[in-house]
């Protein structure tokens, strides 16, 4: 159990690490040019792909089973809506407009891809032991 935990935080601290550099490029330049759904439909993708590369390089090195890769995504998704909620905070967001932005287009499409996100280490074929 430790280890899905641990592995969790990992998969969610590497990903948010990008995502954050990926979140700034869109809020600060692609959304002006191009309006706020349309970038988050340019960022998920990659946020995916990159969550997808991440957790079979975790789970390679620390195979999991079925339930074992559940408690990853479900840790992985908590720390990341902690992170995410700090990072608003920190930004002088109040927490009524951080749940708020879920119920926008791309706010939905956003959460959407977080969930995505959580369920990836369910389809992570685990290396043969």
């Amino acid at each position: 159990m430790m280890t899905a935990l641990s592995l969790g935080l990992r998969y969610s601290a590497g990903v948010f690490a990008i995502a954050f550099a990926l979140g700034t490029i869109r809020t600060l330049w692609l959304a002006p040019a191009i309006d706020a759904i349309a970038a988050v439909a340019i960022e998920v993708p990659l946020i995916l792909a990159l969550s997808w590369w991440w957790g079979r390089r975790l789970l390679a090195r620390q195979p999991l089973s079925l339930a074992g890769r559940a408690v990853m995504g479900g840790t992985a998704f908590v720390w990341l809506m902690l992170a995410e909620f700090g990072l608003a905070f920190a930004f002088g967001r109040a927490p009524g407009a951080y749940l708020a932005s879920f119920f926008t287009a791309d706010g939905l499409l956003g959460l959407s891809g977080q969930l995505a996100f959580a369920a990836l280490p369910l389809f992570i074929k685990p290396a043969r032991l």
